[in-house]
């Protein structure tokens, strides 16, 4: 790293600072973990925004934990304010979830449709355009149950989540590693979980919102 990229870094982290303070906040108990000025700490390694693209923006930021040491952080943000979104499908009685190859694991996942929020979009017009993109459909009807964090330790993404009823599933979006669509009962899915073959986060979490909200117990008694 030279000192050119390193400012480059701390720059682009000052403008950050200054346009966006909501993602700066410190808690006022004083038990978090607070960002400090980078001019206040010396840490060994480089600083800032380490990384952007339309996607993400990876920082480093510096910190002073609870105990008073202080020290360097990482933590990814979207490249835009709006929520992402994840849809869980349902089509005459089944769960319509996507086999989809996934670059992070380097494997085949059963998922549902998801994708980052586009700047200017309401959440349900994210989640539309979600559906219309990965398996070319729009629903029959769509129902918010909730949001979720994927990983708190890493992320500060917040994913809406929602059920759709389809009547119908089109084109899946192949060129993005989708293999094929897998239709399974309430209960079937059920065992996939526990055998650990769905494994996907986002999935998980929609699965437990609809169940709470008994949107799949209708599904269930469907013939």
């Amino acid at each position: 790293m030279t000192d050119s990229q390193d400012r480059t870094h701390l720059a682009a982290y000052e403008v950050m600072r200054r346009e966006h303070p909501e993602l700066f906040r410190n808690d006022q108990s004083g038990d978090g973990i607070d960002i400090v000025d980078p001019r206040t700490v010396e840490v060994p390694g480089e600083l800032g925004v380490l990384y952007s693209d339309a996607h993400i923006r990876l920082l480093r930021d510096p910190v002073r934990f609870p105990d008073g040491r202080t020290g360097a952080y990482l933590r990814i943000l979207g490249s835009t304010q709006a929520p992402g979104a994840a849809v869980l499908p349902l089509l005459e009685g089944r769960v319509v979830l996507l086999e989809n190859y996934r670059h992070a694991t380097r494997a085949w996942h059963l998922e549902i449709p998801r994708g980052f929020g586009t700047e200017g979009l309401a959440a349900e017009e994210n989640a539309l355009k979600e559906l219309e993109e990965e398996i070319g459909v729009r629903p029959l009807s769509l129902t918010p149950v909730g949001a979720v964090h994927p990983d708190t330790g890493m992320q500060s993404h917040l994913v809406r989540l929602f059920v759709a009823d389809l009547a119908a599933i089109g084109a899946m979006e192949t060129a993005a590693g989708i293999r094929r669509a897998v239709l399974l009962t309430p209960d079937e899915l059920d065992s996939r979980i526990l055998d650990g073959s769905v494994t996907d986060g986002f999935t998980l979490a929609a699965v437990a919102q609809a169940r709470l909200r008994n949107l799949l117990r209708s599904v269930r008694q469907s013939p």
